[in-house]
């Protein structure tokens, strides 16, 4: 897989964070996160996805996320997960900020698992959830038989994509094989101790809030990832946000049937309704809140202050 560092230099050169897609160099938006933008160079010939973070202040932190990242992606493909090729790459722009960027294969952008459930009827969705349950039950499985290591993921749908996806007649089996997409946070511990540095999850905060976000959120935001029962709890939920709550119900009933007759060895408690509801409205709720504020924040640093603001803030999200 071949990076292409030069067009990333001079992306960075022009990169404007309010409408990355309007910059010199031209590229497609395909996702977001909280910490970063994913994108293709729509002149490189590479199917290559780049995700770019812009959170390191030190090359020592770099080559610990680095390190971490590509720890984690071997710990997750020997619990017995399938990852699209990957690559890191990172230099210091004309500002001497450091620009790191996660780099992976380009997927099939319908083959994602957020995009599918749009193309498949309700029983083919059941069944892409349950095959989503049996990828994570090789991570819990493989903590369980290495006391050392304990690994953890994003369960969200649109963390996986579908193998061999046909555009032209989506379908899917109980022989489909997913692929885990978001590996560029490395989610694992060491005796206890977290491989990456998660302090530096909070960049993307207005500076005023971080404190606050790290006494009172971070730990637990962070737990939450490392615990099967809420990382499913999140799976389920976000079908509100993906537009299709009729769907929760029936894949409720088909998780805790998943934990009751496939992973009994984890004894986890049922999940409820009333949970899914009540996690989905709050975690709607800071997230709205959350965007106003960095919104605010991307005001003060470029209106007044005259500054970069680093990070991409997308639309309203219909929720």
């Amino acid at each position: 897989m071949k990076v292409n560092k030069r067009m990333l230099q001079e992306l960075e050169r022009s990169l404007d964070t309010f409408n990355p897609e309007g910059g010199k160099i031209p590229i497609k938006i395909l996702g977001y996160g909280e910490i970063s933008l994913v994108f293709e160079l729509l002149n490189d010939s590479e199917p290559v996805a780049y995700k770019r973070i812009p959170i390191f202040d030190t090359e020592k932190q770099v080559k610990r996320h680095i390190w971490a990242y590509n720890e984690y992606n071997k710990l997750l493909a020997q619990a017995g997960l399938r990852m699209p090729q990957y690559d890191t790459v990172w230099f210091k722009d004309d500002m001497n900020r450091i620009q790191f960027y996660c780099v992976q294969e380009k997927i099939h952008p319908d083959s994602v698992g957020h995009k599918i459930i749009h193309k498949l009827n309700p029983s083919e969705i059941r069944l892409l959830v349950l095959l989503a349950m049996r990828e994570m039950k090789k991570v819990w499985g493989f903590n369980k038989e290495n006391p050392v290591f304990d690994l953890a993921l994003d369960g969200q749908i649109s963390n996986f994509a579908l193998i061999d996806y046909n555009p032209h007649k989506p379908s899917i089996t109980p022989k489909s094989k997913l692929y885990y997409l978001d590996t560029s946070t490395p989610l694992f511990r060491i005796n206890g101790q977290e491989a990456m540095n998660a302090v530096l999850l909070l960049k993307s905060a207005p500076s005023f809030l971080r404190g606050i976000l790290k006494a009172l959120f971070l730990q637990d935001t962070v737990d939450r990832y490392y615990d099967w029962r809420r990382v499913s709890i999140d799976l389920i939920a976000n079908f509100y946000k993906e537009q299709r709550p009729e769907l929760i119900p029936s894949l409720t009933r088909l998780v805790n049937k998943f934990f009751q007759e496939e992973a009994e060895e984890f004894d986890i408690e049922p999940i409820s309704l009333e949970e899914i509801k009540n996690y989905y409205k709050s975690d709607a709720q800071m997230w709205t809140i959350f965007q106003a504020v960095r919104r605010f924040d991307r005001f003060l640093k470029e209106r007044v202050f005259k500054k970069q603001y680093n990070f991409y803030l997308p639309g309203k999200i219909q929720r």
